[in-house]
């Protein structure tokens, strides 16, 4: 942590701090209710409707929220939002990235371009702009988590198995590179659950086995040293 970020610390004397994006739903939103005794959330998605419903969870369990419904593909829009975090604690203890595009299936032969290129902006060029950006906030010592789906290769997930693939190689290679000094990079693979974007992909699948959102949120942070002890 730097001394900036220390001295802001101090002096505001807030919770742990959580920047979860693509918050709104499923995942992501569970890891926030989960984190929302214990840390200030930063919830970041582009549904103003679904952050409100989220932040009023989140009061009822007698914790506190700051919205920003903002689209992660606007790097303008992304460097306020860290810039404004800094101004405001100085530092993060946690980001837990969830956001993501998943475009519809299709053979390889028929990917829609514009899904395409949504998919590429959102799953590789947005991560890594946020990892440049939320990188300083994290210091030495704050976590970051990532979700992994290895979809690359199977049949219909052209856009989204290579776009996943493309966005979880940047984080193995952060991971790697800052193994030694920090921030911590930890990459999960979460149980499938019954998401709105797992019911794109399998439209007919019988639900009652899925693990709930909850409980994979719960699981996550277990693995989690610090969010362990205080969620």
């Amino acid at each position: 942590m730097t001394a900036r970020a220390a001295q802001v610390r101090s002096r505001l004397m807030t919770d742990q701090i959580a920047l979860i994006t693509g918050a709104s739903r499923g995942l992501g939103a569970a890891i926030a209710l989960a984190l929302a005794p214990t840390h200030h959330i930063i919830a970041v998605a582009k549904t103003t409707g679904a952050l409100e419903e989220l932040d009023d969870r989140i009061k009822a369990l007698g914790g506190a929220a700051t919205l920003a419904p903002m689209d992660i593909t606007d790097p303008k829009a992304m460097a306020t939002l860290c810039r404004g975090v800094f101004d405001r604690w100085g530092c993060i203890d946690l980001w837990a990235h969830a956001a993501i595009h998943a475009a519809p299936l299709a053979p390889a032969d028929h990917v829609d371009a514009k899904d395409l290129s949504k998919s590429i902006a959102t799953n590789v060029i947005a991560t890594s702009t946020l990892i440049q950006y939320v990188a300083p906030l994290l210091g030495d010592t704050g976590t970051a988590v990532f979700f992994d789906d290895p979809r690359a290769g199977e049949k219909f997930f052209g856009s989204y198995g290579a776009t996943k693939a493309a966005q979880m190689a940047l984080v193995y290679s952060w991971q790697a590179e800052v193994e030694k000094t920090g921030p911590r990079v930890v990459i999960t693979t979460p149980p499938p659950m019954p998401t709105a974007t797992r019911a794109r992909f399998f439209p007919g699948e019988l639900r009652d086995g899925l693990s709930s959102p909850d409980e994979a949120a719960a699981a996550i942070l277990a693995e989690l040293p610090g969010a362990a002890q205080n969620a």
